[in-house]
This record gives structure tokens, C-alpha cells and sequence, in this order.
């Protein structure tokens, strides 16, 4: 049987998960700052944007306001709902051990080393393809993994969790564990989010960033690592600290813009520009014909 003591510190952890749901998400409502041409580049304001991350971050929840219950509330009932009954579904998820295998390997992808990974090849693709936008994403993805990793690593360490193969003491807060919220999904919805909304015009591409993130948050699961709640709330600051790093950091004039410039060139090589000419001084009429190849 649990203690009132147990009890007044879930109620507390949840709502510390939601201040800092809620942080992320209104910060990432912050207007984007387009940089001139001359500006610095991204890869040297890359430890200053971090600062500045982190202090919109962890100071948001000062500008909270009514018109965040609709999506705080919910998320406040659910991160608590899911608390309550984490020992049960944890214990559950226990007695199976067909899929630990699988789940360890999709985990893989949430992985510091794995995330690192794609970020790094996003990056080194889009310098040597000279392709902006892959560029940007390599770069305001490992952003959102530096914020992700500090937000987790200070939390984790206030409501100290323990994971569910803590044994009597499982599920626990402040009691020495790790568990709460969860580093890899945290991670994979950060670099997630950023790479969907940078290639928000490729569907594909959406799809693949979410079902990859939400795949590891399941695995973490199944895979007897973190509770439905760790992975919730996890899941919800990922997505938020990379909604807000690319809309605080995103330049207009790079990504989509680049690739429109390319396929209008490459349809103006394709295809000849017909316009009417009209001078009433000379009198004369007819159609001009220009085809740039």
C-alpha cells in the first residue's frame, strides 16, 4: 500500500511535468527572428542560440496564460492518469519477454549515438551538396538534442524515479532512479520535429521523422525501460523544444526557398517564355519569344 507521502509526490511531479510541458510549448510559440545576409552564421551563434533556448525554456512558465488550459489541462489529466497506473502496466508489460529483443533495437534509434548519427549526416550531406536546408537541419537538430539533453538530465535528476526494475521501490519518485521523463524519446521527438517541419512540404518525410520517434517512445516501453507516463511527458518536451528551435532559429531564406529558386530555373530551361510585345509608336504588334538553356 502506498503512502499519503507517495501520493503528495506524484501529484508533484505531475505538476512540475506540466510546467515544463507547458514551458516548451509556449515558448514555441516566439515569433522567428529572420537574419539579414550579413548575419552570423548558424554554425557560430549555434552555443548562443543554445543559451538563449534555455532561457526561454526554463523562464516560459512566467508568461503562462488562460488560453493554455485547453491543450495544458488534458495533458495535466493524462500525465496523471498514466502515473497512477504505471506500477500495474509496468508490471504487466513485465511478464512478457518475446519482443525485450526488438524493443532494444528500435531503441537504438533514440540513442544519443543514434540521433547523433543522423543529425551529423544531415549536416555533412548539406555541405557537401551544397543543400541549405539538409544543412540547417543537421544543425538546428543537434540544438534541439543539446536542449533536450540538458531540460531531461535536470529534471530526471529533481523527481529521481525509480525504473521499473527498481524492484520494491519501482515507480517511486525521489527515490534515487532515473526514469522520469524519458531521454530517448525526448530526443527522438526533438530531432523528429525539427526535420517535419523543415521538410514540411514532404509528406514522406513527416511521416517517417514521427513514426521513427514514436516507435522508440513505444519500445521504451515494451522494452521494460520507462513507464506510459515517462514516455508521455518525454514525447510532449521533445516536441516542443523542437517546434520552438526551429521557429526561434529557422532562416527564411534557406530550405524550401533554395529548392523552389532550383525547380523554376530548371522549368524556365525546359520551356520557352512567350509574352506579347506592343509599341503604338512604330506600330507594331506581335508575340516575343525568350528560351534561356
Amino acid at each position: 500500500m502506498r503512502s499519503n507521502e507517495i501520493w503528495i509526490y506524484r501529484f508533484v511531479a505531475v505538476i512540475f511535468s506540466l510546467v515544463f510541458s507547458t514551458s516548451v510549448a509556449k515558448a514555441q510559440t516566439a515569433q522567428p527572428s529572420p537574419a539579414p545576409s550579413a548575419s552570423p552564421t548558424l554554425e557560430r551563434q549555434f552555443f548562443k542560440n543554445i543559451l538563449r533556448d534555455q532561457k526561454a525554456i526554463w523562464t516560459a512558465p512566467f508568461h503562462l496564460h488562460s488560453a493554455d488550459a485547453p491543450w495544458a489541462a488534458p495533458l495535466a489529466f493524462g500525465t496523471a492518469a498514466l502515473i497512477v497506473s504505471d506500477q500495474q502496466t509496468g508490471d504487466e508489460i513485465a511478464e512478457a519477454n518475446g519482443q525485450l529483443k526488438a524493443s532494444r533495437i528500435v531503441s537504438y534509434a533514440g540513442s544519443a549515438y543514434g540521433v547523433g548519427a543522423v543529425t551529423a549526416g544531415f549536416y555533412l550531406f548539406g555541405r557537401a551538396k551544397h543543400d541549405d536546408r539538409a544543412r540547417e537541419t543537421g544543425i538546428l537538430g543537434a540544438e534541439a538534442l543539446v536542449d533536450s539533453a540538458i531540460l531531461v538530465t535536470a529534471v530526471k535528476s529533481i523527481t529521481q524515479r525509480t525504473r521499473p526494475d527498481g524492484g520494491r521501490a519501482r515507480s517511486d519518485f525521489f527515490d534515487g532512479g532515473s526514469s522520469f521523463p524519458s531521454g530517448h524519446s525526448i530526443e527522438a521527438w526533438s530531432l523528429a520535429t525539427v526535420v517535419a517541419n523543415e521538410y514540411h512540404d514532404r509528406r514522406a518525410v513527416q511521416i517517417a521523422a514521427y513514426g521513427i520517434a514514436t516507435a522508440v517512445s513505444i519500445s521504451r516501453f515494451t522494452g521494460e525501460k520507462h513507464y506510459l507516463s515517462d514516455i508521455l511527458v518525454g514525447s510532449a518536451l521533445g516536441y516542443g523544444i523542437g517546434r520552438y528551435v526551429y521557429h526561434a532559429h529557422h532562416r527564411t531564406n534557406v530550405g524550401a526557398g533554395g529548392e523552389e529558386e532550383e525547380e523554376s530555373v530548371e522549368h524556365a530551361r525546359r520551356w520557352p517564355a512567350i509574352a506579347p510585345v506592343f509599341d503604338s509608336h512604330a506600330h507594331s504588334y506581335g508575340l516575343g519569344l525568350a528560351w534561356s538553356f
